[in-house]
């Protein structure tokens, strides 16, 4: 309940005096280690009931609140609002008058629902708080279950001329529809990113989701123009200009809860292909515990980033979580008494108590310029996005040299390409040997659905592409997904991540300092303890938590 409020939860329950502050510290540690929200945490230890929590929630946004649902709502305050809005924003209207309108609302919270519908239905909201499961039932109750297809939508879109001005469309009712469902689709299906592309004889929507791209029915290739356009429409981007790639922003309410769309525009042979990264707060856990990393690569990385100084590096390809495990990396340390400033480009999930900066090239403000400036707001840790050059990399290193923990990110294959990589953009090894304290690599591997994991005996060829050791495997299982309805038959259902940890110490800062080559780094590490990426891949075999091809893939 109330996932996205943990915060807000923590104050309410302490100023209204329910709970004392060493409570709520050991229910929000439970909130941290668990992922579950805080509210529901607290209502686990019986310590509060749901009555009271709400009553409590109500009194402080100065809302009414009511327990139970009335036993019918007038049919003309239900026609006050489209299904499809009371569904997106998760109200149900209760009474109305020529100015006002009171809704009962699922997450009181949300802001969006007042900024939203004050301006849509031009009358001034009010809330109602009530027990988010009973709001449910009130809006299937009040407009039926939602089962609209993105094929009836397409039927009523065929008949319209689509042809000629397509962005004139843009506003119209079935494509807003058609656009809204396509990315209520995508967040219930927990996809990462959304491609809208169009071709010469068609317009082709795919859903990544656990890093594989999924299909779905091609719509009409007229629909191309007033789809892209509405999309543009919501990031706030120039409708008029196709000739150059924009990028923009779409804060959005999805089944009642906030949901932020990160948009990319490209002008290709055939017309504008958008990409959205969905950026879903309820999907990700930046904690630690979560992130399927051995202990004891997670207490390495938990004394790294507590120490007084020195640089931590993240590294690995694009989409491989890397500045995921930064987030929950400074999550540990993110307590009153550490000031953290970050710079991202651009910034994915907003933090509370972190100060986080959009780097903005069009104005000059890039990684470099951003921790110049860091340097004197008087920070205890420091997050860069990405080392892209020799001269971010020469700051981080002032910055670490100067009593600063500097994260940062890195494109290399694996954790001792790092140095090579920095030593190839000019930075000297003794600096790098002096600052550097530790590089993670890391990949994503998709997970094994737990409803249809079924054992197999690999053959040898296999055991040979692993590179295993015979004895290791000899009473280890080997596990692969048949395909269910769970998985939508592709034998996956999440990700996990691999990790390889390289923690410098006297013997590596030799090795850089003599600029040796990136094997004999690698070698040297797997000597002094490293798991390489291909070893916690075979962790993770044996856990029965992915298959043989997804590590043979990744690593």
């Amino acid at each position: 309940m109330f996932e996205d409020h943990n915060n807000a939860i923590y104050d309410i329950m302490l100023s209204s005096g329910l709970l004392t502050k060493p409570q709520l510290e050991e229910f929000d540690e439970t909130h941290v280690n668990t992922g579950k929200p805080l509210a529901d945490v607290i209502l686990d230890s019986g310590l509060v009931d749901k009555d009271t929590m709400l009553k409590a929630i109500a009194k402080d946004l100065q809302y009414e609140y009511m327990p139970i649902p009335p036993a019918d709502i007038p049919e003309d305050a239900i026609k006050q609002l489209r299904a499809n809005m009371a569904r997106t924003y998760g109200v149900v209207p209760l009474r109305f008058d020529d100015t006002t309108i009171t809704l009962i609302a699922k997450d009181p919270f949300n802001n969006a629902i007042i900024d939203d519908l004050t301006f849509s239905l031009n009358k001034d909201v009010s809330l109602i708080v009530m027990d988010p499961d009973k709001v449910d039932s009130l809006i299937v109750q009040s407009y039926g279950e939602d089962n609209l297809s993105i094929d009836d939508i397409l039927s009523e879109i065929k008949d319209d001329d689509l042809e000629g001005d397509g962005a004139s469309k843009a506003n119209e009712t079935p494509i807003i529809r058609f656009v809204n469902l396509i990315l209520q689709q995508a967040v219930r299906d927990k996809a990462s990113d959304i491609h809208f592309e169009p071709f010469e004889d068609q317009f082709r929507i795919r859903y990544r989701i656990d890093g594989a791209l999924y299909e779905m029915a091609p719509p009409p290739k007229s629909l191309a123009l007033p789809v892209i356009s509405r999309i543009k429409v919501l990031a706030n981007l120039n409708i008029a200009e196709n000739r150059i790639p924009q990028d923009g922003r779409i804060k959005i309410t999805i089944s009642g809860r906030p949901v932020d769309l990160r948009v990319s525009t490209l002008p290709t042979q055939f017309g504008e292909s958008v990409v959205l990264r969905v950026l879903d707060k309820g999907v990700v856990n930046l904690d630690l515990e979560k992130l399927s990393m051995s202990d004891e690569i997670m207490e390495n990385i938990r004394r790294l980033v507590k120490m007084p100084n020195g640089i931590f590096i993240v590294t690995g390809p694009t989409g491989s979580g890397k500045t995921t495990t930064l987030y929950s990396a400074l999550r540990e340390v993110n307590t009153v008494d550490v000031k953290i400033l970050t710079s991202e480009d651009p910034v994915e999930y907003e933090i509370d108590g972190i100060m986080q900066v959009q780097i903005n090239h069009q104005v000059g403000l890039d990684f470099a310029r951003c921790l110049r400036a860091f340097l004197r707001q008087d920070p205890d840790k420091i997050m860069v996005g990405e080392i892209r050059d020799l001269e971010t990399a020469q700051i981080a290193v002032q910055a670490s040299l100067t009593g600063h923990v500097v994260l940062a990110t890195l494109h290399t294959n694996d954790s001792p390409g790092a140095v090579t990589r920095l030593m190839d953009m000019g930075l000297e090894p003794y600096l790098i040997a002096a600052s550097l304290e530790g590089v993670l690599g890391q990949r994503l591997v998709r997970r094994i659905c737990p409803t249809c994991r079924t054992a197999f005996e690999p053959d040898q060829e296999t055991i040979d592409k692993l590179g295993a050791d015979p004895i290791e495997i000899a009473d280890k299982k080997f596990y692969f997904g048949k395909g269910c309805s769970d998985c939508g038959g592709s034998g996956y259902r999440g990700r996990q991540g691999l990790f390889e940890l390289l923690l410098v110490n006297d013997t590596l800062r030799d090795l850089i300092t003599a600029r040796a080559p990136t094997m004999v780094l690698k070698q040297k590490a797997i000597e002094l303890g490293m798991r390489t990426l291909r070893d916690d891949g075979l962790r993770a075999i044996f856990d029965g938590a992915t298959t043989v091809d997804e590590v043979l893939k990744y690593t």
